[in-house]
This record gives structure tokens, C-alpha cells and sequence, in this order.
């Protein structure tokens, strides 16, 4: 079952990277950050519904994404997305259900995605980003991956029911290790993780514009 179920989430991939070349002319720096075994807590920005699937399309291992859970409610998306390795949280709550799940997939070597800024962004920039994903992986013993995604709020505004094309870009940046989030506050050390966060991003509107 877990070989089919690997073989899926590869061939969906493989298509979803051919998708998004032709229509956002997709571009992953800094992929050989991600640890290559292990688990990790990978944390990116929120710019658009294409997150979960442009923070994975590129990186050579699959992802755990962490969806809020009124994605589940339609079976059909729901088994896709479970097939896919989603699994569900409850916004705006303390979720001790998804906390448990993150930690147990975590523990068992697999890449989570979280994303801290809880919501879609309005504007395009990084909001504050909530500790949780700290606690997490200093609970779990894994390292934290930060991740940054520009030009999926052009490509797909909230005020927009559709995407349209806009090249859009994805970075990795730099893993902060688990003893580190063990070490600190964890909004201190989410803190830290911001300030790299809009690093990559203004690096990658820096390769937009032809400058790198």
C-alpha cells in the first residue's frame, strides 16, 4: 500500500511540475537545504490556495501537509488530499488532535508542512508567525526548514476566483536545528525564522527582476 501510495503522490507531482513550468514559469532555489532523511518541519508563507502544492512540486521528497480542516468536508477532495498525505487542523483553536498527528509523522521521519501566518496573506508580505511550528519540532526532535513562496498572491489574489499565469518562485532557506528550537522562546526563535524569511523573499524578488 505504501509503494502505490508513493508511486501517486509521484506521478501527481511529475504532472504538477510540467503545470505549473508551463503556467508560472516555476523556479526552487535552495532545494539541498531540505535534510535528505528525517523528519523535518518545513514552515512557508501563505500567499495563495496553490501553496501547499508549490511548496512540494519541486522538492525531492514528499510532503505532509498540515490543511485547515473545511478542506476535508467535500469526500472527493478529501480523498485526494489524504492520498497526498494531507491531514487536517482546526484554525483558531488549539488542535491537540493536529498537534499529536504532526509530531507522530514527524517522529516517524516525514516532512510536515506548516504554515505559521495561520491565513492567506492580504498584501503579498510575511505576517508574524505564530511559535507553534517551534514547539513542535523541539517536541518531535526535528529540525525547522523555513521556506519562502513569492508570486502566488499575483498569481492568485484572494479578490481573484481563479489563478492566472505570474511567474511565481520558492526558496528554502537555511534549517534551524532541532537543539536550537529546544533552546530559545519559541516566538523568539519563530522571530528569527521571519527575519530569513524576508531574506529569501526579497532574494527572490531580487531573481524576478533580473538582478541575481
Amino acid at each position: 500500500m505504501n509503494g502505490l501510495r508513493h508511486a501517486w503522490y509521484g506521478v501527481l507531482q511529475q504532472v504538477a511540475r510540467v503545470l505549473f513550468v508551463l503556467i508560472f514559469g516555476i523556479r526552487v532555489y535552495h532545494r539541498h537545504r531540505l535534510p535528505r532523511q528525517g523528519g523535518v518541519l518545513v514552515v512557508a508563507n501563505h500567499q495563495s490556495y496553490l501553496d501547499p502544492v508549490l511548496a512540494a512540486v519541486g522538492m525531492p521528497r514528499p510532503y505532509h501537509p498540515m490543511a485547515r480542516a473545511s478542506l476535508f468536508r467535500f469526500a472527493p477532495f478529501r480523498w485526494l488530499i489524504r492520498s497526498l498525505h494531507a491531514f487536517p487542523v482546526r484554525r483558531g483553536k488549539a488542535d491537540l488532535g493536529a498537534v499529536r498527528e504532526a509530531l507522530r509523522r514527524l517522529k516517524a521521519g516525514a516532512v510536515v508542512l506548516m504554515f505559521p501566518e495561520g491565513t492567506r496573506t492580504r498584501d503579498g508580505s510575511i505576517s508574524l508567525l505564530h511559535g507553534g511550528p517551534i514547539t513542535i519540532a523541539a517536541r518531535a526532535g526535528v529540525p525547522v526548514l523555513p521556506m519562502v513562496i513569492d508570486g502566488a498572491f499575483e498569481a492568485w489574489p484572494r479578490t481573484c476566483v481563479l489563478p492566472r499565469p505570474h511567474t511565481i518562485l520558492v526558496a528554502c532557506g537555511k534549517a534551524v536545528s532541532a537543539a536550537a528550537a529546544a533552546a530559545g522562546q519559541p516566538d523568539e526563535v519563530m522571530a528569527g525564522v521571519r527575519r530569513q524569511m524576508l531574506d529569501l523573499q526579497a532574494e527572490l524578488r531580487r531573481r524576478a527582476a533580473g538582478a541575481v
